[in-house]
């Protein structure tokens, strides 16, 4: 779970970036995203294939 606590003389602006960027490093978007709705074996298939080709395409570069 992703909490944020207000500093003195803080505004909400600056807490409110620092709470999307616990909750982009916590993972929490993609783990909305992949559960939202329901996906068929070919969709899996093609999601870990194509993360497979970008993960080889930036360890090479």
């Amino acid at each position: 779970m992703t909490q944020v606590i207000l500093g003195e003389n803080e505004g909400i602006e600056s807490a409110l970036r620092r709470f999307k960027r616990q909750v982009s490093k916590a993972g929490i978007f993609t783990d909305m995203k992949k559960h939202r709705h329901f996906e068929t074996p070919i969709e899996k298939r093609k999601r870990k294939a194509l993360a497979k080709h970008k993960q080889r395409k930036r360890h090479y570069s």
